[in-house]
């Protein structure tokens, strides 16, 4: 086990005695999974009151199953959050939704407000910025 990580440090020392520049670990882009880290975490956090179908770190889909709000249990929303770039940039993001409204004992199709999708957005896209600006202040 001391041998991997004696050639990995070994390995990390070569450079011809040039100092290595130093990682910008807040960047924008830094990212151990398939898409942007920061917009990752912001979208679970952002999606946490909804129970969660679907979560492909690699592929960059959210999916939730349907929620509804116990204060308004007629209606329940189901929102797909995809991370489209490695970049920490609004249109690396695209959120979507379906709506359904109960109607004689059954759940119908309704529109979901344009407004409500792009405030999902914002709030994302929010934390995700607050994310990388409290890991810069971290160095």
């Amino acid at each position: 086990m001391a041998a991997p990580l004696a050639a990995a440090l070994a390995l990390a020392g070569c450079g011809g005695g040039q100092e290595r520049p130093r990682a910008d670990l807040a960047a924008s882009n830094v990212t151990t999974i398939g898409v942007n880290a920061y917009l990752w975490r912001a979208s679970l956090d952002a999606l946490s009151f909804a129970p969660l179908l679907q979560a492909d770190a690699n592929g960059g889909v959210i999916v939730t199953d349907w929620y509804a709000n116990p204060q308004n249990p007629g209606e329940r929303v189901k929102l797909t959050v995809a991370i489209l770039d490695r970049d920490l940039r609004a249109d690396a993001l695209r959120v979507s939704g379906s709506r359904q409204v109960a109607q004689a004992g059954n759940w119908v199709d309704a529109p979901l407000q344009a407004a409500t999708v792009q405030r999902i957005e914002e709030i994302i896209l929010t934390k995700a910025r607050d994310l990388r600006r409290t890991a810069i202040a971290g160095e």
